[in-house]
């Protein structure tokens, strides 16, 4: 199995070297300059937490745009999490609990566009996302969202933080079957992955 092509953009210039410097002495990754990754390839970003210069930066860099990345974070705000998704963010690492073999698995598992958020982070995110939409004074039925009953009953599940096999066994599917839903529906309304889609039922109002 090749390697996995990575590169690294941290906040803070030891973590830079640091983190560099550990991945390339992982056999599993190769590490690349971040002009030279491409879509099938992760970007690894580390700060202590996502101000708005750290956004702008992931939003503005052209050779990291359609990149999958992981955040690596020191602090995280409920408000933090959505903005990282819309930033094509697909895994998020709590630094404190973050060892080097935890980092390399979730580089690893990111790779076919599984996106990954640990169960503390996704109850935020379902959270967030309702303070949100209550603050916006306006809600949308589950038809104007685009999303089918199969999808929301999906989806919904996926937000409460099961994966595929877990989906499967609640809904009575198959793997295969969620997995083609969740498929369809990410390429239909051009979502980027997992989190994107929970996160766009969400702001539609439907879970």
């Amino acid at each position: 199995m090749e390697p996995v092509r990575v590169a690294v953009h941290a906040t803070d210039t030891i973590m830079q070297v640091g983190l560099t410097s550990f991945l390339r002495s992982r056999p599993e990754v190769e590490v690349v300059d971040r002009g030279a990754l491409g879509e099938r390839d992760v970007l690894v970003v580390h700060t202590d937490r996502m101000t708005q210069h750290t956004v702008a930066e992931l939003r503005s860099d052209p050779a990291t745009a359609h990149v999958s990345k992981v955040l690596v974070a020191g602090e995280l705000r409920e408000s933090d999490i959505l903005t990282a998704v819309e930033c094509r963010v697909v895994a998020v690492l709590a630094r404190a609990q973050t060892s080097g073999d935890r980092l390399v698995e979730t580089i690893l598992s990111v790779v076919p566009g599984r996106g990954l958020l640990p169960a503390d982070l996704l109850g935020q995110l379902l959270d967030g996302a309702r303070r949100l939409q209550c603050e916006a004074l306006t809600t949308r039925s589950a038809d104007s969202s685009g999303l089918t009953p199969r999808e929301v009953d999906v989806l919904r599940l996926m937000a409460e933080g099961h994966d595929t096999v877990e989906i499967a066994d609640k809904l009575c599917y198959s793997e295969r079957t969620v997995k083609n839903v969740i498929y369809g529906l990410t390429n239909r309304l051009n979502l980027r992955n997992r989190p994107h889609a929970v996160a766009y039922a969400m702001r539609a109002g439907v879970i």
